[in-house]
């Protein structure tokens, strides 16, 4: 459904009211309402126990409650699009009403793709609008997170996410890249949980995963052991990037080799010794984007000259 650009908002935008940094912390009543109306369109909004829409409505409740420990999300609610949706408008726990989102979006993402079960839930929106509009009312209230590719992501630059993390996560969707993407995922969810050694661990992962399914796609030998720095070599060996080029690609080289490989090495690969090593949430978050980077500019680079 259309985003309308209305008079109130307009003029929320002339008195500067629109927020121009993202935060975190706070999730608007205005944003929980539409959210809800996004699912209602997305999802259908039938209420009868029989009917399909209700039945998403009971796995999402299901899921949610099994995570949690929970017999049931709110007490004696009369039906499960009520269960799901008063947990998510009333829950102080900015965490959980992104789980809601999140699980949600997923059934979306995945079940209503299929036309016959999009036509049986009676929804009135694609699953790419409902997405686009979801991260696109996000913006709006200057909410710091987008949902892709099945998760939500927190978003601490605009122009990273949209231009590096989003091109990123769309390469390492095709086949090949099948463990690179998990690992990639993986790393962001540890970001998001503010499990920082765990997200260096598997940012390292992710580029070692993309380099290997490279090299087997184009049938160069390596072990499987090989280190990224190892990997790296093989690549640049074999002229993955044309050899007029590579002297500009110096410094991307030694970035590769040396940043996120030695970031995982120092604070995440080894053992800690007497005293617990903390990973600071700005060297996971850079981290993150230099593995988005390179991961990016590898798989482009493969794809135009295979």
């Amino acid at each position: 459904m259309p985003i309308f650009d209305i008079f109130s908002k307009r003029q929320k935008t002339e008195r500067g009211e629109i927020p121009d940094v993202f935060q975190y912390d706070v999730l608007p009543r205005e944003l929980r309402v539409q959210v809800v109306h996004i699912l209602r369109d997305a999802l259908g909004n039938s209420t009868d126990y029989r009917e399909p829409s209700e039945k998403v409505f009971e796995a999402i409740s299901s899921i949610l409650c099994r995570e949690y420990g929970l017999f049931s999300l709110v007490k004696d609610a009369r039906n499960h699009h009520a269960a799901v949706f008063n947990f998510f408008l009333n829950t102080d726990s900015i965490e959980r009403a992104l789980d809601v989102i999140e699980v949600s979006l997923r059934c979306v993402d995945t079940l209503a793709r299929d036309q016959y079960e999009w036509k049986r839930l009676e929804a009135k929106i694609e699953p790419d609008e409902a997405i686009e509009e979801l991260n696109q009312r996000f913006l709006e209230h200057g909410f710091g997170y987008q949902f892709e590719s099945g998760q939500i992501f927190r978003v601490d630059c605009g122009l990273v996410h949209s231009e590096v993390i989003k091109p990123t996560l769309a390469l390492l969707r095709a086949k090949p890249f099948e463990g690179a993407n998990e690992e990639f995922l993986s790393a962001h969810s540890h970001y998001r949980h503010a499990e920082y050694k765990d997200c260096l661990t598997d940012c390292l992962r992710a580029v070692e995963s993309t380099l290997k399914a490279i090299c087997a796609e184009r049938g160069w030998q390596y072990g499987q052991g090989d280190t990224a720095k190892r990997l790296l070599q093989i690549c640049f060996e074999n002229d993955l990037i044309p050899a007029f080029m590579q002297s500009h690609f110096s410094a991307l080289r030694s970035t590769l080799e040396s940043g996120v490989p030695t970031l995982r090495n120092r604070l995440a690969g080894h053992g800690q010794g007497p005293e617990p090593v903390e990973v600071p949430a700005y060297i996971a978050n850079y981290a993150l984007n230099l593995t988005a980077t390179g991961i990016l500019l590898l798989c482009e680079a493969h794809n135009a000259t295979k």
